[in-house]
């Protein structure tokens, strides 16, 4: 919009006269419109990256170094040069082209971490292209991995070697380029057989990588929704609700969820219509009976659930009791644990339930065990995945099963000490990948809170662990646990009766008046 000459006033117009739909329209305006809808799709695309940090390339110094997206466009025949194969700086066609991969991907120190998925493929796709139009082209392709692990990509690799396509396993140091001809210079390390090698080539294709769209933060404040530590809108259960957010009746679709191809994205796009349609066509919806409870008599009006609450699912408005939206709530935990004054309940996850298996599980020789929380969808699951994998850790521990971290509170990590607990785990969700959004950033805060009320009470703070384990790591699921158990050894009887005494509860001020009214002589 800013560089269209065709807007305000019309200077241009020349898009119009082309336009064979009659698409454009200069004298439209912007409006907002309003739309009810019982579910939503989030299908937002992507970004590509952009390679001028990575200058060791010459993407902004040399014409003839181009990205993939504009190789494909010089190639399409409705491009800039319909069809017509050249390059940028004097329009001749090149009879030797590179192409280097992973350019922003793979990398943790510039671009980004992770595997785009598609750019082996797509260099692979283009190489055959060039093989099909101009079978003199000479192709060689810099790679670290070729990564060609779907339907039929091993037989399209082979097929570009076949065609003449030499691959080179080792990624250029740098290019240089003649400033007459424009011909670019590649220095690279072959590390199959430990050569460098200079290639003399008309033109480089740098293969960039795809990134999160640019306004992912925008939707995620409006949707509610989490991201994965590489920028990606995180799924509800990578196995069990691959297309569904954390968020009831949002769903994903294509890349905006994690890299994938086409088909991927088609296949992803049936499965979130499929939800929807499912969603929709019930009339009503069940949710799972773990939802939280507000007692109105005991509601202070404070408004600290509704705060804490990731959904938005606790309506609360000042000097008013709160209403839980069932349709909404998760069922977390994490308005339970903020409530102080007991007036908020979980369906069979209550405070009662929870401090009975503490008292239970430390009824007997507690000095011998680890006490241990761990959230349901992840480090619970870690849990499984150890013994399903039969790694081998020590048999001291004792685990609690919670929906989310964010439902342990302050009262039951001190109840576990209080019976004689030598040492308490937390465990959940990775910090950037909790299945309730970000509920577990209030863990951290309420352990940060108990580390510094024993320290208060003479307690050593390192005997409270807070730990992140996913559901696919059993390996150090079993770590955690055999660190847990050095700690336990080091706790001695002293201290855990020392502990259960400096941790005792103080009778409130109100009740302690109340009682000393009662036993005070008549008259």
């Amino acid at each position: 919009m800013d560089d269209c000459l065709g807007n305000n006033p019309i200077a241009c117009g020349k898009c119009a006269d082309v336009c064979e739909k009659n698409a454009i329209d200069f004298d439209d305006a912007d409006e907002f419109v309003v739309r009810d809808v019982g579910a939503i799709v989030v299908a937002i695309g992507l970004d590509v990256y952009d390679p001028t940090e990575m200058d060791e390339y010459g993407y902004t110094r040399f014409g003839n170094v181009i990205t993939s997206m504009e190789f494909e466009r010089l190639i399409c025949a409705g491009g800039p040069t319909d069809g017509h194969f050249v390059r940028p700086s004097d329009h001749e066609r090149p009879k030797r082209i590179g192409f280097i991969q992973c350019v922003g991907s793979r990398n943790p120190k510039v671009g980004n971490p992770y595997c785009s998925n598609i750019c082996c493929m797509n260099t692979i796709k283009d190489t055959l292209l060039l093989a099909d139009h101009y079978p003199d082209t000479e192709n060689v392709v810099f790679y670290q991995d070729i990564r060609a692990f779907g339907k039929s990509f091993e037989d399209m690799f082979q097929r570009s070697k076949e065609e003449g396509t030499r691959y080179v396993r080792g990624l250029p140091g740098d290019i240089e380029e003649d400033p007459e001809t424009g011909t670019l210079t590649i220095t690279v390390e072959n590390t199959t057989s430990g050569d460098l090698e200079r290639h003399e080539l008309d033109m480089v294709v740098l293969s960039v990588g795809v990134i999160p769209p640019k306004d992912r933060d925008k939707i995620s404040s409006l949707l509610t929704l989490s991201k994965t530590s590489d920028g990606f809108f995180m799924e509800a259960h990578p196995k069990l609700k691959p297309v569904d957010a954390p968020t009831r009746g949002v769903h994903f679709a294509g890349f905006c969820e994690a890299p994938k191809d086409i088909k991927e994205s088609v296949c992803q796009a049936g499965a979130a219509a499929s939800r929807v349609g499912a969603l929709l066509n019930a009339g009503k919806i069940q949710i799972e009976a773990i939802t939280s409870v507000i007692d109105s008599e005991a509601c202070k009006k404070c408004g600290i659930c509704a705060g804490v609450c990731p959904y938005g699912a606790i309506v609360w408005q000042k000097g008013q009791i709160a209403e839980v939206v069932e349709a909404a709530c998760a069922g977390c935990g994490n308005c339970g644990a903020a409530c102080t004054f007991g007036a908020i309940e979980m369906r069979h996850f209550t405070d009662a339930q929870y401090m009975a298996q503490i008292q239970t599980v430390l009824a007997e020789q507690p000095e011998d065990k680890v006490f241990c929380f761990a959230c349901n969808w992840c480090s619970y699951a870690g849990a499984d995945m150890a013994g399903i994998s039969r790694i081998q850790y020590p048999a001291s521990n004792r685990v609690v099963r919670t929906m989310c971290s964010a439902r342990v509170s302050e009262d039951m990590i001190l109840e576990a000490f209080r019976c004689g607990a030598p040492v308490v785990l937390v465990s959940g969700c990775h910090y950037a990948d909790c299945h309730y959004i970000d509920a577990n950033r209030m863990t951290v805060k309420r352990v940060n809170k108990v580390w510094n009320k024993l320290e208060k009470a003479g307690v050593r703070p390192e005997r409270l662990q807070l730990e992140w384990v996913s559901a696919a790591e059993g390996q150090k699921f079993a770590k955690v646990m055999r660190q847990m158990e050095e700690w336990r050894k080091t706790v001695t009887l002293e201290e855990i009766e020392f502990t259960r005494e400096a941790l005792k509860p103080k009778p409130k001020k109100a009740k302690a008046a109340k009682k000393k009214a009662a036993e005070a002589p008549a008259g």
